[in-house]
Protein backbone atom coordinates (compact mmCIF):
# COMPACT_ATOMS: atom_id res chain seq x y z
CA UNK A 1 0.00 0.00 0.00
CA UNK A 2 1.13 3.36 -0.83
CA UNK A 3 1.82 5.83 2.23
CA UNK A 4 -1.60 7.80 1.21
CA UNK A 5 -3.46 4.97 1.68
CA UNK A 6 -1.65 4.17 4.56
CA UNK A 7 -3.17 7.69 5.91
CA UNK A 8 -6.40 7.08 4.55
CA UNK A 9 -7.30 3.72 6.13
CA UNK A 10 -5.71 5.12 9.50
CA UNK A 11 -8.12 7.96 9.53
CA UNK A 12 -10.97 5.94 8.66
CA UNK A 13 -10.04 3.90 11.99
CA UNK A 14 -9.49 7.21 13.83
CA UNK A 15 -13.15 8.55 12.60
CA UNK A 16 -14.57 5.04 13.57
CA UNK A 17 -13.14 4.95 16.98
CA UNK A 18 -14.52 8.53 17.98
CA UNK A 19 -17.74 7.65 16.33
CA UNK A 20 -17.87 5.06 18.46
CA UNK A 21 -16.71 6.96 21.89
CA UNK A 22 -19.45 9.60 21.18
CA UNK A 23 -22.07 7.16 20.17
CA UNK A 24 -21.09 5.43 23.66
CA UNK A 25 -21.41 8.65 25.64
CA UNK A 26 -24.66 9.85 23.74
CA UNK A 27 -28.28 9.26 24.63
CA UNK A 28 -30.14 7.16 21.87
CA UNK A 29 -33.76 8.04 21.63
CA UNK A 30 -36.54 6.49 19.82
CA UNK A 31 -37.15 7.30 15.81
CA UNK A 32 -38.90 6.24 13.07
CA UNK A 33 -36.03 6.56 10.73
CA UNK A 34 -33.83 4.14 11.62
CA UNK A 35 -30.28 3.95 10.92
CA UNK A 36 -30.00 0.26 8.85
CA UNK A 37 -26.32 -0.95 9.15
CA UNK A 38 -27.09 -4.70 9.70
CA UNK A 39 -29.99 -6.81 11.16
CA UNK A 40 -30.26 -9.68 13.64
CA UNK A 41 -30.62 -13.04 11.83
CA UNK A 42 -28.83 -16.69 12.04
CA UNK A 43 -29.37 -17.08 8.44
CA UNK A 44 -26.67 -17.20 5.94
CA UNK A 45 -28.11 -13.78 3.97
CA UNK A 46 -26.47 -10.26 3.08
CA UNK A 47 -26.99 -7.07 1.64
CA UNK A 48 -24.19 -5.74 -1.15
CA UNK A 49 -24.44 -1.73 -2.15
CA UNK A 50 -22.82 0.17 -4.93
CA UNK A 51 -22.92 3.93 -4.18
CA UNK A 52 -22.40 6.52 -6.92
CA UNK A 53 -23.64 5.23 -10.00
CA UNK A 54 -24.82 3.90 -12.45
CA UNK A 55 -21.68 4.97 -14.76
CA UNK A 56 -21.61 4.10 -18.55
CA UNK A 57 -17.91 4.31 -18.60
CA UNK A 58 -16.11 1.13 -19.53
CA UNK A 59 -14.43 -0.41 -15.63
CA UNK A 60 -10.51 0.75 -15.68
CA UNK A 61 -9.03 -1.22 -16.69
CA UNK A 62 -10.90 -3.39 -18.58
CA UNK A 63 -11.68 -6.78 -17.49
CA UNK A 64 -10.48 -9.82 -20.05
CA UNK A 65 -13.39 -10.91 -22.33
CA UNK A 66 -15.38 -7.48 -21.94
CA UNK A 67 -15.55 -5.16 -24.63
CA UNK A 68 -13.75 -2.00 -24.47
CA UNK A 69 -16.62 0.09 -24.36
CA UNK A 70 -19.13 -1.90 -21.99
CA UNK A 71 -20.64 0.24 -18.89
CA UNK A 72 -19.25 -0.65 -15.81
CA UNK A 73 -22.56 -0.77 -14.01
CA UNK A 74 -23.96 -3.28 -17.15
CA UNK A 75 -20.67 -5.87 -15.84
CA UNK A 76 -22.23 -5.78 -12.29
CA UNK A 77 -25.58 -6.41 -13.11
CA UNK A 78 -23.72 -9.25 -15.45
CA UNK A 79 -21.74 -10.70 -12.40
CA UNK A 80 -24.73 -10.31 -10.15
CA UNK A 81 -26.91 -12.17 -12.10
CA UNK A 82 -24.22 -14.70 -13.17
CA UNK A 83 -24.37 -15.52 -9.41
CA UNK A 84 -28.02 -15.07 -8.22
CA UNK A 85 -27.42 -11.83 -6.26
CA UNK A 86 -29.30 -8.99 -6.20
CA UNK A 87 -27.61 -5.68 -5.40
CA UNK A 88 -28.77 -2.73 -3.69
CA UNK A 89 -27.70 0.33 -6.33
CA UNK A 90 -27.44 3.89 -3.98
CA UNK A 91 -27.79 6.75 -6.98
CA UNK A 92 -27.31 9.63 -7.94
CA UNK A 93 -28.96 11.95 -10.33
CA UNK A 94 -26.71 14.13 -12.57
CA UNK A 95 -23.47 16.21 -11.27
CA UNK A 96 -23.37 17.80 -14.09
CA UNK A 97 -24.54 21.61 -12.97
CA UNK A 98 -21.71 21.17 -9.87
CA UNK A 99 -19.52 23.87 -12.30
CA UNK A 100 -17.20 25.86 -12.44
CA UNK A 101 -14.63 23.61 -10.72
CA UNK A 102 -11.60 22.35 -11.00
CA UNK A 103 -10.53 18.35 -10.21
CA UNK A 104 -8.51 17.47 -7.44
CA UNK A 105 -5.02 15.32 -7.61
CA UNK A 106 -5.11 11.71 -8.04
CA UNK A 107 -5.54 9.63 -5.22
CA UNK A 108 -7.41 11.86 -2.51
CA UNK A 109 -10.29 12.55 -1.71
CA UNK A 110 -11.40 15.03 -4.33
CA UNK A 111 -10.07 13.28 -7.42
CA UNK A 112 -12.99 14.18 -8.89
CA UNK A 113 -13.45 17.96 -8.00
CA UNK A 114 -12.45 20.36 -5.73
CA UNK A 115 -15.60 22.41 -4.78
CA UNK A 116 -18.16 19.45 -5.63
CA UNK A 117 -18.15 15.83 -6.43
CA UNK A 118 -18.25 14.88 -10.66
CA UNK A 119 -19.52 11.39 -11.32
CA UNK A 120 -18.38 9.29 -12.93
CA UNK A 121 -15.56 11.52 -13.55
CA UNK A 122 -14.40 15.44 -13.28
CA UNK A 123 -16.15 16.57 -17.12
CA UNK A 124 -17.50 13.34 -18.14
CA UNK A 125 -20.89 14.06 -16.03
CA UNK A 126 -22.89 13.05 -18.71
CA UNK A 127 -21.90 9.21 -18.48
CA UNK A 128 -23.02 8.81 -15.21
CA UNK A 129 -25.97 9.49 -12.84
CA UNK A 130 -30.10 8.26 -13.06
CA UNK A 131 -30.55 10.91 -15.56
CA UNK A 132 -28.18 9.91 -18.34
CA UNK A 133 -28.33 6.02 -17.53
CA UNK A 134 -32.26 5.28 -18.17
CA UNK A 135 -31.69 1.74 -20.12
CA UNK A 136 -29.53 0.92 -16.99
CA UNK A 137 -31.76 1.88 -14.71
CA UNK A 138 -34.39 0.13 -16.07
CA UNK A 139 -32.52 -3.18 -16.03
CA UNK A 140 -31.98 -2.90 -12.06
CA UNK A 141 -35.99 -2.72 -11.52
CA UNK A 142 -36.58 -5.33 -14.16
CA UNK A 143 -33.70 -7.81 -12.95
CA UNK A 144 -35.37 -7.44 -9.20
CA UNK A 145 -32.45 -5.36 -7.37
CA UNK A 146 -33.23 -2.11 -5.54
CA UNK A 147 -32.43 1.38 -6.05
CA UNK A 148 -31.92 4.09 -3.16
CA UNK A 149 -31.47 7.64 -3.16
CA UNK A 150 -27.97 9.08 -2.60
CA UNK A 151 -29.07 12.40 -4.00
CA UNK A 152 -29.95 13.96 -7.62
CA UNK A 153 -26.64 15.83 -7.33
CA UNK A 154 -24.35 14.67 -4.50
CA UNK A 155 -23.70 17.77 -2.53
CA UNK A 156 -22.56 17.54 0.63
CA UNK A 157 -25.61 18.27 3.35
CA UNK A 158 -23.78 20.19 5.79
CA UNK A 159 -19.76 20.99 6.56
CA UNK A 160 -17.12 18.06 6.84
CA UNK A 161 -14.08 20.45 7.38
CA UNK A 162 -11.22 18.06 7.99
CA UNK A 163 -11.73 16.25 4.48
CA UNK A 164 -13.48 18.38 2.59
CA UNK A 165 -12.63 21.76 4.10
CA UNK A 166 -12.96 23.23 0.24
CA UNK A 167 -16.29 21.71 -0.46
CA UNK A 168 -19.48 23.51 -0.71
CA UNK A 169 -22.55 22.35 0.65
CA UNK A 170 -26.76 22.92 1.17
CA UNK A 171 -27.51 25.48 3.50
CA UNK A 172 -30.95 24.34 4.56
CA UNK A 173 -33.02 21.61 5.45
CA UNK A 174 -35.12 22.63 2.41
CA UNK A 175 -32.65 22.39 -0.20
CA UNK A 176 -31.77 19.00 1.10
CA UNK A 177 -35.14 17.79 0.93
CA UNK A 178 -35.34 19.91 -2.29
CA UNK A 179 -32.70 17.92 -4.05
CA UNK A 180 -33.55 14.23 -2.33
CA UNK A 181 -37.36 14.76 -4.04
CA UNK A 182 -36.17 15.61 -7.56
CA UNK A 183 -34.46 12.01 -7.62
CA UNK A 184 -37.52 10.91 -5.63
CA UNK A 185 -39.48 11.66 -8.78
CA UNK A 186 -37.16 11.14 -11.46
CA UNK A 187 -37.76 7.49 -10.74
CA UNK A 188 -41.12 7.42 -9.72
CA UNK A 189 -41.96 9.64 -13.23
CA UNK A 190 -39.54 8.16 -15.28
CA UNK A 191 -39.34 4.45 -14.35
CA UNK A 192 -42.11 3.80 -12.32
CA UNK A 193 -40.06 3.22 -8.75
CA UNK A 194 -40.69 3.78 -5.33
CA UNK A 195 -37.46 4.65 -3.50
CA UNK A 196 -37.76 3.91 0.12
CA UNK A 197 -34.29 4.27 1.58
CA UNK A 198 -31.06 7.44 1.74
CA UNK A 199 -27.83 7.27 2.38
CA UNK A 200 -26.30 10.82 2.08
CA UNK A 201 -23.21 12.41 0.55
CA UNK A 202 -20.17 10.84 2.56
CA UNK A 203 -22.36 10.32 5.56
CA UNK A 204 -22.37 13.77 6.55
CA UNK A 205 -25.44 14.04 8.35
CA UNK A 206 -25.65 17.68 9.79
CA UNK A 207 -27.95 20.57 7.99
CA UNK A 208 -27.71 24.10 8.88
CA UNK A 209 -30.74 25.05 11.58
CA UNK A 210 -30.09 22.28 13.89
CA UNK A 211 -31.82 19.85 11.64
CA UNK A 212 -29.77 16.39 10.45
CA UNK A 213 -30.43 13.65 7.40
CA UNK A 214 -32.47 11.63 9.96
CA UNK A 215 -35.26 15.02 9.65
CA UNK A 216 -34.71 14.86 6.00
CA UNK A 217 -35.67 10.50 5.29
CA UNK A 218 -38.57 11.84 7.64
CA UNK A 219 -39.85 14.13 5.62
CA UNK A 220 -39.57 12.15 2.58
CA UNK A 221 -40.84 8.56 4.20
CA UNK A 222 -37.15 7.52 4.06
CA UNK A 223 -35.02 4.43 5.76
CA UNK A 224 -31.35 5.93 6.23
CA UNK A 225 -29.13 3.18 4.53
CA UNK A 226 -25.86 2.57 6.14
CA UNK A 227 -23.08 -0.21 6.10
CA UNK A 228 -21.57 -2.27 7.92
CA UNK A 229 -19.19 -3.83 6.29
CA UNK A 230 -16.68 -1.64 4.22
CA UNK A 231 -15.90 -3.37 0.53
CA UNK A 232 -12.77 -1.35 0.47
CA UNK A 233 -13.29 -0.22 -3.30
CA UNK A 234 -12.89 3.46 -2.84
CA UNK A 235 -9.45 2.75 -1.30
CA UNK A 236 -6.37 3.53 -3.85
CA UNK A 237 -3.94 1.04 -3.19
CA UNK A 238 0.14 0.47 -4.52
CA UNK A 239 -1.22 -1.67 -7.44
CA UNK A 240 -4.61 -2.26 -8.77
CA UNK A 241 -3.94 -6.06 -8.12
CA UNK A 242 -3.70 -4.88 -4.38
CA UNK A 243 -7.12 -2.72 -5.03
CA UNK A 244 -8.93 -6.01 -6.09
CA UNK A 245 -7.55 -8.05 -3.20
CA UNK A 246 -8.29 -5.40 -0.66
CA UNK A 247 -12.54 -6.17 -1.82
CA UNK A 248 -11.92 -9.99 -1.19
CA UNK A 249 -10.10 -10.70 1.14
CA UNK A 250 -11.24 -9.25 4.79
CA UNK A 251 -14.89 -11.42 3.61
CA UNK A 252 -12.87 -14.42 3.52
CA UNK A 253 -10.82 -13.55 6.15
CA UNK A 254 -13.99 -12.88 8.20
CA UNK A 255 -15.58 -15.79 7.28
CA UNK A 256 -12.95 -18.42 7.58
CA UNK A 257 -12.77 -16.79 11.43
CA UNK A 258 -16.13 -17.33 11.70
CA UNK A 259 -18.47 -18.37 9.22
CA UNK A 260 -21.85 -16.99 10.44
CA UNK A 261 -19.46 -13.51 10.51
CA UNK A 262 -21.71 -11.59 7.86
CA UNK A 263 -25.19 -12.72 8.71
CA UNK A 264 -27.36 -9.81 8.28
CA UNK A 265 -24.84 -7.53 7.62
CA UNK A 266 -24.46 -4.72 4.58
CA UNK A 267 -21.73 -4.50 2.61
CA UNK A 268 -20.50 -1.41 1.08
CA UNK A 269 -19.14 -1.35 -2.44
CA UNK A 270 -19.12 1.75 -5.30
CA UNK A 271 -20.29 1.93 -8.82
CA UNK A 272 -17.40 3.89 -10.09
CA UNK A 273 -13.93 5.00 -9.90
CA UNK A 274 -12.15 4.62 -6.65
CA UNK A 275 -9.91 7.63 -5.75
CA UNK A 276 -7.14 6.24 -8.35
CA UNK A 277 -9.42 6.02 -11.39
CA UNK A 278 -9.40 2.28 -11.00
CA UNK A 279 -12.72 0.66 -11.05
CA UNK A 280 -11.49 -2.45 -8.80
CA UNK A 281 -14.62 -3.84 -8.58
CA UNK A 282 -14.96 -4.76 -11.71
CA UNK A 283 -12.76 -7.61 -10.73
CA UNK A 284 -13.80 -7.87 -7.21
CA UNK A 285 -17.06 -8.16 -7.10
CA UNK A 286 -17.10 -11.82 -8.79
CA UNK A 287 -14.69 -13.16 -6.20
CA UNK A 288 -16.35 -11.96 -3.29
CA UNK A 289 -19.53 -13.35 -4.23
CA UNK A 290 -17.97 -16.60 -4.83
CA UNK A 291 -16.49 -16.86 -1.47
CA UNK A 292 -19.76 -15.61 -0.09
CA UNK A 293 -21.31 -18.64 -2.04
CA UNK A 294 -19.35 -20.76 -1.02
CA UNK A 295 -19.92 -20.21 2.86
CA UNK A 296 -23.68 -20.74 1.85
CA UNK A 297 -24.93 -17.41 1.50
CA UNK A 298 -27.53 -15.43 -0.36
CA UNK A 299 -27.00 -11.99 -1.12
CA UNK A 300 -30.10 -10.19 -1.53
CA UNK A 301 -31.56 -6.64 -1.40
CA UNK A 302 -31.62 -4.46 1.50
CA UNK A 303 -35.29 -4.39 1.25
CA UNK A 304 -35.70 -8.20 1.66
CA UNK A 305 -32.37 -8.65 4.18
CA UNK A 306 -35.13 -6.45 6.40
CA UNK A 307 -37.88 -9.25 5.73
CA UNK A 308 -35.60 -11.65 7.84
CA UNK A 309 -36.22 -9.01 11.09
CA UNK A 310 -36.34 -5.08 10.61
CA UNK A 311 -34.32 -4.62 13.70
CA UNK A 312 -30.39 -5.11 15.08
CA UNK A 313 -31.22 -7.00 17.96
CA UNK A 314 -34.29 -8.66 17.42
CA UNK A 315 -33.74 -11.91 15.91
CA UNK A 316 -36.96 -13.71 14.69
CA UNK A 317 -36.78 -16.25 17.53
CA UNK A 318 -36.90 -13.65 20.06
CA UNK A 319 -40.02 -13.73 22.23
CA UNK A 320 -40.48 -9.82 21.49
CA UNK A 321 -40.27 -9.91 17.97
CA UNK A 322 -43.52 -10.68 16.62
CA UNK A 323 -44.76 -7.65 18.61
CA UNK A 324 -42.15 -5.16 17.82
CA UNK A 325 -42.23 -6.23 13.92
CA UNK A 326 -46.54 -6.06 14.20
CA UNK A 327 -45.87 -2.83 15.53
CA UNK A 328 -43.76 -1.74 13.39
CA UNK A 329 -46.06 -2.31 10.45
CA UNK A 330 -48.98 -0.35 12.03
CA UNK A 331 -46.72 2.74 12.22
CA UNK A 332 -45.72 2.86 15.68
CA UNK A 333 -42.01 3.82 16.71
CA UNK A 334 -40.31 0.54 18.06
CA UNK A 335 -37.02 1.29 17.51
CA UNK A 336 -34.62 3.48 18.76
CA UNK A 337 -32.41 5.31 15.84
CA UNK A 338 -29.25 2.87 15.96
CA UNK A 339 -32.16 0.22 14.84
CA UNK A 340 -31.88 -1.76 18.38
CA UNK A 341 -35.05 -2.22 20.17
CA UNK A 342 -33.32 -2.19 23.76
CA UNK A 343 -36.60 -4.08 25.45
CA UNK A 344 -35.18 -3.34 29.12
CA UNK A 345 -34.79 0.08 28.51
CA UNK A 346 -36.68 1.53 30.70
CA UNK A 347 -40.35 3.21 29.88
CA UNK A 348 -40.07 7.03 30.20
CA UNK A 349 -43.08 9.24 29.21
CA UNK A 350 -41.41 10.69 26.31
CA UNK A 351 -40.61 7.20 25.16
CA UNK A 352 -43.90 6.19 25.47
CA UNK A 353 -45.25 9.56 23.21
CA UNK A 354 -42.87 8.99 20.62
CA UNK A 355 -43.93 5.18 20.49
CA UNK A 356 -47.58 5.69 19.55
CA UNK A 357 -46.84 9.43 17.57
CA UNK A 358 -43.36 8.93 16.02
CA UNK A 359 -43.36 9.44 12.31
CA UNK A 360 -45.96 11.88 12.77
CA UNK A 361 -44.03 13.43 15.39
CA UNK A 362 -40.92 13.56 13.75
CA UNK A 363 -42.81 15.72 10.94
CA UNK A 364 -44.28 17.49 14.01
CA UNK A 365 -41.12 18.38 15.78
CA UNK A 366 -39.84 19.90 12.39
CA UNK A 367 -42.86 22.59 12.47
CA UNK A 368 -41.90 23.24 15.69
CA UNK A 369 -38.62 23.96 14.93
CA UNK A 370 -38.97 25.84 11.97
CA UNK A 371 -41.40 27.73 14.21
CA UNK A 372 -44.91 26.70 11.96
CA UNK A 373 -46.77 25.29 15.46
CA UNK A 374 -46.58 26.73 19.10
CA UNK A 375 -44.97 24.57 21.64
CA UNK A 376 -45.40 25.66 25.77
CA UNK A 377 -43.89 22.79 27.33
CA UNK A 378 -41.47 24.20 30.13
CA UNK A 379 -38.96 21.62 30.21
CA UNK A 380 -38.65 20.80 26.86
CA UNK A 381 -36.70 22.27 23.92
CA UNK A 382 -38.46 22.25 20.70
CA UNK A 383 -35.05 20.79 19.27
CA UNK A 384 -35.66 17.62 21.74
CA UNK A 385 -36.24 14.50 19.81
CA UNK A 386 -39.64 14.08 21.60
CA UNK A 387 -40.73 17.46 21.35
CA UNK A 388 -43.09 16.53 17.99
CA UNK A 389 -44.28 13.46 19.35
CA UNK A 390 -45.40 15.20 23.20
CA UNK A 391 -46.75 17.96 21.16
CA UNK A 392 -48.97 15.44 19.41
CA UNK A 393 -49.76 13.33 22.81
CA UNK A 394 -51.06 16.30 24.97
CA UNK A 395 -52.92 17.59 21.68
CA UNK A 396 -54.58 14.30 22.03
CA UNK A 397 -55.38 14.06 25.69
CA UNK A 398 -52.97 11.05 26.67
CA UNK A 399 -50.87 13.31 28.66
CA UNK A 400 -51.08 16.35 30.83
CA UNK A 401 -48.67 18.91 31.70
CA UNK A 402 -47.42 19.69 35.35
CA UNK A 403 -47.41 23.48 35.76
CA UNK A 404 -46.28 23.63 32.67
CA UNK A 405 -43.19 20.52 32.52
CA UNK A 406 -43.86 17.67 30.93
CA UNK A 407 -41.00 15.39 32.50
CA UNK A 408 -40.28 13.66 29.39
CA UNK A 409 -37.52 11.55 31.52
CA UNK A 410 -39.96 10.79 33.79
CA UNK A 411 -40.80 6.94 34.43
CA UNK A 412 -44.23 5.31 33.26
CA UNK A 413 -46.24 3.73 35.97
CA UNK A 414 -48.42 1.24 35.51
CA UNK A 415 -51.72 3.63 36.28
CA UNK A 416 -49.70 6.11 33.62
CA UNK A 417 -49.84 3.35 30.93
CA UNK A 418 -53.17 2.00 31.83
CA UNK A 419 -54.64 5.86 31.39
CA UNK A 420 -52.31 5.92 28.15
CA UNK A 421 -54.54 2.60 26.64
CA UNK A 422 -57.63 4.19 27.79
CA UNK A 423 -57.64 6.67 26.38
CA UNK A 424 -56.43 5.78 22.93
CA UNK A 425 -57.85 2.53 22.41
CA UNK A 426 -60.85 2.80 25.11
CA UNK A 427 -59.74 -0.07 26.98
CA UNK A 428 -57.06 -1.45 29.60
CA UNK A 429 -54.12 -4.04 29.55
CA UNK A 430 -54.06 -6.61 32.56
CA UNK A 431 -51.46 -7.40 34.66
CA UNK A 432 -48.96 -4.84 34.01
CA UNK A 433 -46.15 -4.71 36.38
CA UNK A 434 -45.59 -1.35 38.31
CA UNK A 435 -42.10 -1.13 36.64
CA UNK A 436 -42.29 -1.21 33.20
CA UNK A 437 -39.73 -1.35 30.17
CA UNK A 438 -39.65 -0.03 26.64
CA UNK A 439 -40.42 -4.27 25.61
CA UNK A 440 -43.11 -4.29 28.27
CA UNK A 441 -44.75 -1.01 26.49
CA UNK A 442 -44.36 -2.89 23.21
CA UNK A 443 -46.21 -6.12 24.54
CA UNK A 444 -49.39 -4.14 25.85
CA UNK A 445 -49.39 -2.18 22.40
CA UNK A 446 -49.29 -4.66 20.60
CA UNK A 447 -52.12 -6.42 22.14
CA UNK A 448 -54.54 -3.08 21.53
Amino acid sequence: MSMLTTAIGAAKKAKHALKDEIDRRTPVYLSPVRRIEQIRTTQRVCAMTFDDGPMLLPPSPCPDGIPADYPLTAHLLDVLDAYGAKGTFDVVGDTSTNYPDQAGQVGSASWGGIAYDHYPDFGRDNQGGAVHSPDLIDRMIRNGHQITNHTYAHVLFGKKSVVYGRRHHLHALEEVTTDLHRLDELLRQKHGYAIGFMRPPHYVDRISGGFDSYDACALLGYQYMAASFDGAGWLPCKTYEQEVEAMWKPIEAALQKDPDALCGQIIFQKDGYNMARHTPVADGLGKALEILQRYGYRVVTVQELLEYSPFADLGAADPLFLAARGLLDRGYTVAFRNNKVLPQTPLTRGALAMLRFGADGARRRIELMQGKKAFAVRDMKVSHPYSGAVSLALERDVFSLDRGRFRPDAPVGRADLESFCRTLYGRTPDDLPEKLTHGDAIRTLAAM
